[in-house]
């Protein structure tokens, strides 16, 4: 009877530890100790919020809203004028910020979610999508790290 009970005890553990981890990864929740900064991608426009954090740890939570696909590149702004063109004279040339990338996230579809976790210093940065046109048409937007 007792290694019934023991038996019973130790089935009923596993189910309650199942059914959390199914819940933790089933939420889509994406859990960051650093400061939340929402990033809005949209034809032809990223919204930053908020625009100013302090240095630290940065999460970017960034939403596509759409119309169109939207990729996402994280850089430390370059000093100067705008970002280098490609040839094509339609989108950024990612090779030539490749020192100052801090991240990049794949084009995605209107409607997906993504994060993007950064420990940042002080100084100026730039999100930008760099599908053709997207850049030179607006879409990007700068951060401000104090």
């Amino acid at each position: 009877m007792r290694f019934a009970t023991i038996a019973r005890l130790g089935l009923g553990l596993c189910v309650v530890a199942l059914a959390i981890s199914a819940c933790a990864s089933s939420s889509g929740r994406h859990h960051s100790a650093g400061t939340l900064v929402t990033v809005r991608e949209k034809d032809f426009r990223i919204l930053l919020k908020p625009a100013r954090v302090p240095a630290g740890r940065v999460d970017l939570k960034v939403d596509d809203v759409g119309p169109a696909d939207h990729e996402l590149i994280f850089i430390r702004a370059p000093r100067g004028g705008p970002l280098p063109l490609r040839r094509d004279g339609l989108t950024v040339d990612e090779n030539a910020l490749k020192s100052v990338t801090i991240g990049v996230l794949e084009p995605a579809t209107p409607g997906t979610i993504r994060h993007l976790d950064a420990t940042l210093p002080k100084g100026r940065y730039e999100v930008f999508c760099n599908m053709a046109g997207h850049y030179l048409g607006g879409m990007h937007a700068f951060l401000v790290v104090t």
